[in-house]
């Protein structure tokens, strides 16, 4: 017997979520089939609602519900150090940690040319504009250590230069509680990197 279309169709639907696999997907979607008529509404609408409501802030690239986001808005953080992260994701794990009291920019991804993004895929246009504002003293670069977070961050440390700004980059290293004896060579050597003075 084969399976019906429409469970198909939800399974490849949900299988498009990170970290879901076809399994995963096949199981939620038979979960899906004992919910509720109200349930399975509420889940549409928070969906659809989703597309509707949040936005991308005006000044950063952060999603938002309003025109600008509630870090953009706060008066009480620091403008003068500017964060740059690859994804709005990326500010939430750093608020998390409330070891930062600065603004964020969003590039809304990494350069990556063997999947095709370039220069132009980055949300680098109101970046130079809040550069040239002159309020930004330093600026961090927060991507992801991986390739295409370092390419990302090279060419960014290498573009804003001419802004006459302090520009670092967040180090990445050994984390505590860690043995050296675990400890990747391209890891130990970004510790080595990232040392500093006692």
């Amino acid at each position: 017997m084969e399976k019906l279309k429409s469970l198909i169709r939800l399974e490849e639907a949900l299988a498009r979520l990170p970290s879901v696999g076809k399994k995963s997907a096949e199981r939620m979607a038979y979960a899906m089939l004992d919910f509720s008529d109200e349930d399975l509404k509420e889940i549409s609408e928070a969906i659809s609602d989703l597309k509707i409501n949040i936005k991308r802030c005006s000044i950063c690239g952060m999603i938002a519900e309003d025109d600008e986001c509630e870090i953009c808005k706060d008066e009480n953080r620091d403008e003068s150090v500017l964060m740059i992260v690859s994804y709005p994701k990326d500010i939430f794990t750093i608020e998390k940690s409330g070891v930062f009291n600065g603004k964020y920019h969003v590039l809304n991804g990494e350069i990556c040319l063997s999947k095709g993004r370039g220069l132009d895929s980055l949300n680098l246009i109101p970046l130079y504009k809040r550069l040239e504002e002159g309020k930004i003293k330093e600026v961090i670069l927060a991507t992801n250590p991986t390739i295409d977070g370092e390419t990302t961050a090279l060419y960014l440390a290498k573009n804003l230069e001419s802004y006459g700004v302090n520009i670092t980059r967040l180090a990445y290293g050994l984390q505590m509680g860690g043995n050296l004896d675990y400890v990747d060579p391209l890891t130990l050597n970004k510790a080595l990197e990232g040392r500093r003075k006692i």
